[in-house]
């Protein structure tokens, strides 16, 4: 009788910990989007500055991702995922302390939201390539499964919170819960036993990056992935920051259910990384991920049409379906398909891939701003689902 998904991956207490450390990231972002979208709302009815904040954590990841990439593999992992921690940690406390004296400014926000954007861009390259280490090959998709699945519980639990805190105890609240359970990850670090191996070479940065470059165009595989990921992170992923706009303004809903009808997409996904832990056969790695896609930008459309909480609510689920796949085997392939001693820079390749989100989000809220929140969310997934079909020749060999 086979293993269930966590039979089989017990004896891997790294992996557990470095699992642990990426859900309570994971939920204080959610936690603190969700809020911060909420507030900078309120305070500046702008739909474009509430996508600018979710830009500010995407931003970093396009313009250092490749960088932490090779520097990853210099230096000891763990001591770098414990900086970036404490940093993000560091962060949120900073804030409590100016919105307990009545100084937090916009600004202030935007600033914090880009370095923490900045820990969030060394996920790839250093925490998913220790939960690699940790766990070897064969399991990596398996591990990758739960790990997206733990991002995706993040989703279920972060925004609800988020916005019942928020309602209750004020931006206030949210920082110091979001300061706590920081200090928690902290301690999880701590106990990490691996200390993986670092490049011993002198290479210079640049000609190492220069070479995990060549080789991600020259893999038909990898390439495809990253054409994917680019249209990913234009056309569909920057929706996230329309929600509390669409909730509010044309779904009429307050904090608690804004909070609530954000958690929908992360229930869906969830349960969709459940499902490919469960049965998914590396046959299927191509077609999760590519399916996902289509799945999430369809559903996005219908989201953003809407009229209804609850036919919205049903769309972001099957939005969170359609991301599973995606999410599970976007780091699945390019690390099965890299070589061990490249791995963090090509993750650092696939880190930027990501970071050319700031311009989808940079366009959502501009055409938020001109033609409704709706109206835009719902052109940018049509137009995600045609740069898809535009591009079927390069990625058809996922």
């Amino acid at each position: 009788m086979s293993k269930s998904p966590f039979r089989r991956m017990i004896d891997a207490p790294d992996f557990w910990r470095l699992w642990w450390v990426g859900l309570i990231i994971a939920t204080v972002r959610w936690v603190e989007t969700v809020a911060v979208g909420v507030v900078v709302y309120q305070r500046t009815d702008s739909a474009f500055l509430v996508a600018m904040m979710t830009m500010l954590r995407v931003l970093p990841m396009g313009l250092f991702g490749v960088f932490l990439g090779a520097l990853a593999e210099r230096v000891d992992r763990r001591r770098m995922l414990f900086v970036v921690v404490l940093l993000m940690a560091g962060i949120s406390a900073v804030l409590a302390m100016l919105n307990a004296a009545g100084w937090l400014e916009i600004w202030h926000l935007a600033l914090a939201s880009f370095i923490n954007g900045c820990g969030w861009c060394t996920d790839n390259p250093v925490r998913r390539v220790m939960i690699g280490d940790a766990v070897g090959r064969e399991k990596m998709s398996l591990a990758m499964s739960l790990d997206v699945g733990a991002n995706n519980a993040s989703r279920m639990i972060g925004p609800v919170v988020g916005g019942i805190l928020l309602a209750g105890a004020g931006l206030q609240g949210v920082l110091f819960l979001s300061t706590l359970m920081y200090c928690a990850a902290l301690a999880i670090v701590l106990t990490i036993r691996a200390r993986a191996a670092h490049a011993a070479e002198t290479r210079p940065v640049l000609a190492r990056i220069a070479e995990g470059l060549v080789f991600a165009r020259s893999d038909k595989r990898i390439r495809g992935v990253l054409i994917v990921t680019v249209i990913y992170n234009v056309f569909a992923w920057p929706f996230t920051s329309m929600i509390p706009v669409i909730g509010r303004d044309r779904l009429h809903l307050g904090p608690e259910g804004v909070g609530l009808l954000a958690t929908m997409d992360g229930i869906g996904a969830f349960a969709g990384a459940l499902v490919l832990a469960l049965w998914l056969t590396p046959k299927w790695y191509g077609r999760a991920f590519v399916g996902g896609v289509l799945c999430y930008m369809l559903t996005v459309v219908i989201f953003a049409l809407a009229q209804s909480p609850a036919l919205a609510g049903a769309a972001l689920i099957l939005t969170g379906l359609g991301g599973a796949g995606f999410g599970t085997m976007q780091a699945t392939l390019v690390y099965l398909a890299s070589p061990p001693e490249m791995r963090s820079r090509i993750l650092g390749v696939l880190t930027v891939c990501i970071g050319i989100g700031p311009l989808g989000f940079l366009w959502l809220g501009w055409l938020a701003d001109h033609i409704g929140s709706h109206n835009a969310t719902a052109l940018t997934g049509a137009l995600g689902l045609l740069a898809m079909a535009g591009t079927w020749h390069w990625w058809k060999e996922i």
